[in-house]
């Protein structure tokens, strides 16, 4: 048994070294994920208050307007486009999508009226910013219920307060996060057995081991374990960009995180060995792996939430290898779970590593 163990520490060690020495693999084990970190927390790590792209045309010469018009360009609420300073310009930015409204003061906004100022600004948008436009008309209207009661007093009914909890909820970034680990986790199980098998198969290297005492067990277990360690050191890097960068927020404790992670590569890696271990060549693996890989990518909560699919979607992507193993590190990782309060997702994972490595046993061949 000894002999045994050694011969996949052996094994291990070698899958380990070609991998820090192999240039591409490095940029699609390690670099091509943290890509994707900077892409998708560009977008959703920063700051994702609501604001609105706006042109405003000023055509009252009152001091209220122009008062009016710096209170709305120093709002962060509305992004002012300065270049847009006629009507027309302001249309013809409106037309290409690149303002969401014009907010325009007449030339009597501002004027004295019963002894105070007063006016009717116009929000002026198309037929596919109607959305926005009705949020900016609702908006507005709140600025100026406050102007209004500043200048006439008006004694209101009814009223509505809102009050902040003390509870945190996720930040979008916390919530996709969980989805970007998951795509590294696939490129490493799924991608690099795939790549490689095919590879040995077609120099002979697989048919010379076969002629060697190496069992089947122990060249998946060697395989394993370099994948476990290639990928905790990706994931590491990834966590560690995500909290300095875009300040991800973990909750979870680092020993359930770790485990998870490693469970979750290994039963992945099970679905890249029974490809790369039944394809023949590249021609094989490659449709057959994509045709795997897609539809956990897009379904299982990778690049947006499971929560925006019909009801019925959401119950076959349940079932899918991916969705557990992300659900699994976003209820660790940023709501603070527990291994034992991950019971559904964790059965799932167990579930599937005993089906797909008994395929993957089943179906590997050396040439």
């Amino acid at each position: 048994m000894k002999k045994a163990l050694f011969t996949v520490w052996v094994f291990a060690r070698l899958n380990t070294r070609r991998f820090f020495r192999d240039r591409l693999a490095l940029f699609f084990g390690i670099l091509f994920p943290l890509i994707f970190l900077f892409v998708f927390g560009g977008i959703f790590g920063r700051n994702n208050d609501t604001s609105f792209r706006v042109a405003v045309i000023n055509q009252s010469q009152t001091t209220f307007a122009k008062d009016f018009t710096k209170q709305i360009t120093g709002n962060k609420i509305f992004k002012v486009d300065k270049e847009a300073t006629t009507l027309d310009q302001a249309r013809e930015k409106m037309t290409r999508s690149q303002l969401d409204a014009t907010i325009v003061l007449p030339d009597n906004f501002g004027q004295e009226a019963s002894g105070h100022p007063s006016g009717q600004a116009k929000v002026l948008y198309t037929q596919n910013s109607q959305q926005a436009g009705a949020t900016l008309v609702a908006l507005l209207q709140g600025v100026f219920k406050d102007v209004n009661s500043k200048i006439v007093a008006v004694r209101e009914p009814f009223t509505v307060v809102g009050e902040a909890q003390a509870n945190k909820s996720l930040t979008q970034f916390d919530y996709t996060f969980a989805g970007l680990l998951g795509f590294s986790i696939i490129g490493l199980g799924i991608f690099g057995p795939i790549n490689v098998f095919p590879e040995l198969k077609k120099q002979g290297i697989l048919r010379r081991l076969h002629t060697t005492p190496l069992k089947v067990w122990q060249y998946f277990t060697a395989t394993m374990i370099s994948q476990a360690i290639i990928g905790m050191v990706s994931i590491s890097i990834m966590f560690m960009v995500a909290i300095a960068v875009f300040h991800l927020h973990v909750v979870g404790d680092w020993p359930s995180i770790i485990l998870w992670i490693l469970l979750s590569i290994t039963m992945i890696l099970g679905i890249g060995l029974a490809i790369g271990g039944w394809a023949r060549n590249e021609r094989q693996a490659a449709p057959l792996a994509n045709i795997v890989v897609f539809p956990m990518m897009f379904l299982s909560g990778t690049f947006f939430p499971r929560f925006l699919m019909p009801e019925w979607l959401q119950s076959v992507t349940n079932f899918l290898p991916l969705s557990p193993v992300i659900d699994g590190i976003r209820l660790l990782t940023t709501e603070g779970k527990s291994l034992l309060d991950i019971g559904t997702q964790l059965a799932f994972v167990l579930g599937w590593l005993v089906v797909i490595y008994l395929i993957a046993f089943r179906v590997f061949r050396w040439e």
